[in-house]
This record gives C-alpha cells, structure tokens and sequence, in this order.
C-alpha cells in the first residue's frame, strides 16, 4: 500500500509540474513572433505534454484509483471532503485535456487567447493542489 501511495505522490508531483510549466510555454509561445522561437515552443510544449504530463496524469489517476479501491473508500467513502478531492480531479483531468487542445491551437495557428489569458490559466492548478493537499491532510469533514 505505501509503495502505491508512493507512486501516486510521485507521480503526481510530476503531473504538476507539467500543468505548472505547460501554460507558461503558452505565454511565451503567444508573445514570440519568429518562426523559430514558436517551432521551438511547438517542441516543448509536445514533449511537455506528450512524454511527461500526460504519463503522469495517467499513473496519478490509477494509482489514485487504486488506494481508493484498496482503501480509501472503505475508510472514507461517507466523507465530503473525499468527494470534492475527486471532484477536484476530476476537473484537473478537464484543465489537462484543455491544455491538450490549446496546444493543437497553437500549433496550428487557431490560437484566439492571449499571453494574459494564459497567465491566468496558468494559476488554477496551483488553487486546485492547494485544495487537494488541504483536504487530503487535514480531512477537514
């Protein structure tokens, strides 16, 4: 059971740190205006995406699914603050699934946001882990 929750910190931890960085790339990829520079975002922001935040959202959720499975539910299926965790997920899954299609936008010149759009967006993954951590550690109800 620790190595799974292990797992499901770690891998979580690197799924963070994609949506963190991700919406950044978005800002400086919005603000470039040689062709160059926004091949060289196009890159990161698919490897970003692709090879690291998306494996890790992958592993996160079954691992997380997993020690709910195992244990979680059993122990705190009637709590409140175990749903809005998972609710809280669950929209982090749509927060990665939008960076996906910002990504597609971009690349293909369909973009209609701006680098303060971006900026913004940039800051809900960190209100939402900031509300998953809360509610995880301290249980609250």
């Amino acid at each position: 059971m620790l190595w799974l929750k292990s797992l499901h910190v770690i891998a979580m931890v690197a799924w963070f740190a994609g949506l963190f960085y991700l919406p950044r790339l978005f800002v400086y990829h919005v603000d470039c205006a040689d062709d160059v520079s926004r091949q060289r975002f196009e890159l990161m922001e698919r490897r970003l995406f692709w090879a690291i935040m998306t494996p890790a959202a992958v592993v996160t959720v079954l691992a997380g699914l997993a020690l709910l499975v195992d244990y979680a539910w059993a122990a705190y299926g009637k709590a409140g603050w175990l749903h809005i965790k998972l609710t809280l997920v669950a929209l982090l899954v749509v927060y990665h699934v939008l960076c996906g299609q910002y990504l597609v936008a971009l690349r293909d010149g369909r973009n209609r946001h701006s680098g303060r759009f971006f900026r913004v967006f940039n800051e809900l993954p960190t209100l939402m882990l900031i509300a998953v951590v809360c509610l995880t550690i301290v249980k609250p109800f």
